[in-house]
């Protein structure tokens, strides 16, 4: 009769021994413990974060309250409010920043001006009436425009080209041709795509439109 070899449970074929913990070595409290942060200098470090967070959040809202507080005058009280300076964020001029002077009197040919829109052209865009402009004084009173073909001159200076369409397509009508009458002036700026008085719709501008001379700073 065969017998079969019964394997013992604590043979190595086919047992696996189970692993043996051994201790972790206890460090010593004077070895290379970490030092333990200060709570008082977190507390401080925490206070100065939480100080300059509050002071960027109130220079904030107090630009977005400057913003909407010139933005209700220009709507309620006048369109165009005397501040120093002018910006202008626009390639009509090559300026970006001026100084204004509300005194303007006598207008000379070269002068930067700031005045209020009141051409044909708000009719059209009712956001335009009163708008500030920024342009340069190309023709005075006395001075004579002539239109030849789409170029416009004063006194027989080109000062550009009129476009025959704007960019939503509308037709554009060319100043007509003449001679400036007194207390009228003829602006110009210095882009091919300034709105300007080559163009019926924005027309001469009158002396009461003047708000001011400009200096330009850069």
């Amino acid at each position: 009769m065969n017998t079969r070899k019964l394997l013992s449970p604590t043979s190595s074929s086919t047992a696996m021994s189970a692993p043996t913990l051994t201790p972790m070595p206890t460090p010593s409290p004077t070895s290379s413990a970490m030092p333990t942060p200060s709570p008082r200098g977190g507390s401080v470090a925490w206070l100065h974060r939480s100080r300059w967070t509050l002071t960027v959040h109130r220079i904030a809202m107090l630009a977005v309250l400057g913003i909407w507080t010139l933005a209700l005058v220009r709507i309620l009280v006048d369109p165009t409010p005397r501040l120093p300076l002018v910006f202008n964020w626009t390639p009509s001029v090559p300026y970006h920043v001026a100084l204004a002077h509300y005194e303007p009197g006598t207008l000379h040919r070269g002068d930067y001006i700031l005045f209020r829109f009141d051409g044909q052209e708000q009719l059209r865009h009712p956001g335009l009436r009163a708008q500030p402009f920024f342009k340069q004084v190309a023709g005075l009173p006395g001075d004579v425009v002539q239109v030849h073909g789409r170029v416009v001159t004063v006194n027989g200076k080109s000062v550009g080209t009129a476009k025959t369409h704007t960019f939503d397509r509308q037709p554009l009508a060319t100043i007509e041709a003449g001679e400036i009458p007194p207390g009228h002036y003829f602006v110009q700026g210095a882009s091919a795509d300034s709105f300007d008085s080559r163009y019926r719709s924005s027309g001469l501008v009158r002396a009461d439109q003047v708000i001011a001379t400009l200096t330009p700073i850069f």
